[in-house]
């Protein structure tokens, strides 16, 4: 392990770390160990109509809150990591106007931070954090090149490349989701036809809504015509369906895992990797999503990169975010 976690010894003193998860809805504030425990932990709102300021304000209170709970003083923290949707610059230490944080426009996050925790802070996007923390403490561990994939509203990767993270130029590696598979489909991340707008959560549910119009006109029975009449289509709901044994349903996820197989032999070939990680939907809907994902990457991608690579779900389940927000002040 790299960073200072990786001096901890035995019979030295504990290594205390701050993540904060900014999110678009919610924001978290942990304070963990070098294990990745995490220790504290205040959850709030995020305050989109604040703006920025008022957020800041927040996870400043929340940053002494935590530290309270366990009496320690600033100079017991290494350092503070921060996750975020992008996209940003962790160089500069700027979000630069992600899509679920309107008004976020290069915003000097971990200069205030910093200030205010009197500590080092250290900037990654949510799906390089997410990769750092799986490869650390979860499904990745033991490998030196590995994938991680935010299977969840969207799907974008964060990459482990011989043995350390890779963001690229300007942090925009891994930007899968931007690749268009078909000239037509979803809109999303800027085109249609993109892997975002045909694997990610969103995308799911309209190619979901689209079959079940055809399925409609055909006769078809269907659980989701019964969901859909509660409420809206979401892929938890396509989810939830087949695991009922719902025929249109099932149909649904297993052209998404198409796609998602098309989109990781582009990566596999491109970057050969031994493991590929998936978060969210693959957890949540296993073998359903994962089988034909699987099966649509061997017959994609290249026989000995395909033969050389691995595909799991996450093992960090709920604890990502935490985990992730800890692991970039670890990592750092």
């Amino acid at each position: 392990m790299r960073g200072k976690a990786a001096r901890i010894k035995e019979g030295t003193r504990l290594a205390y770390y701050l993540g904060v998860d900014i999110g678009g809805t919610k924001t978290a504030v942990i304070l963990g160990n070098h294990d990745a425990d995490v220790l504290e932990r205040v959850s709030f709102l995020t305050d989109r109509y604040g703006g920025h300021g008022r957020v800041i304000e927040d996870i400043v209170a929340a940053m002494g809150d935590v530290r309270e709970k366990r009496g320690l003083t600033k100079q017991d923290i290494e350092a503070v990591g921060i996750s975020c949707g992008g996209p940003l610059d962790s160089r500069a230490g700027l979000v630069l106007g992600p899509p679920n944080l309107p008004g976020w426009d290069e915003v000097p996050v971990v200069a205030a931070l910093s200030k205010a925790a009197e500590r080092p802070a250290f900037l990654q996007n949510d799906a390089n954090a997410g990769a750092l923390a799986e490869w650390k403490f979860g499904a990745g561990r033991g490998t030196q090149n590995m994938i991680f994939i935010t299977a969840g509203t969207g799907f974008g990767a964060g990459l482990i490349l011989n043995g350390r993270l890779y963001s690229g130029t300007n942090d925009m590696a891994g930007e899968i989701g931007h690749v268009r598979l078909e000239k037509y489909g979803p809109f999303a991340y800027g085109k249609t036809g993109s892997v975002d707008g045909l694997c990610g959560g969103a995308g799911i549910a309209q190619v979901a809504r689209g079959m079940m119009d055809l399925a409609q006109r055909r006769g078809e029975q269907s659980i989701l015509f019964v969901r859909a009449a509660k409420g809206d289509i979401t892929a938890q709901v396509v989810g939830e369906a087949a695991a009922e044994g719902d025929e249109l349903a099932a149909r649904v996820l297993l052209q998404a895992g198409e796609y998602w197989g098309r989109a990781l032999a582009i990566l596999v070939d491109v970057l050969n990797p031994e493991r590929i990680v998936m978060g969210s939907l693959a957890v949540r809907m296993g073998e359903r999503i994962l089988g034909p994902a699987v099966e649509t990457l061997r017959r994609e991608a290249l026989a000995l990169s395909a033969g050389a690579c691995e595909v799991v779900p996450a093992e960090l389940g709920e604890r990502l975010g935490d985990v992730a927000a800890l692991c970039v002040a670890m990592e750092s």
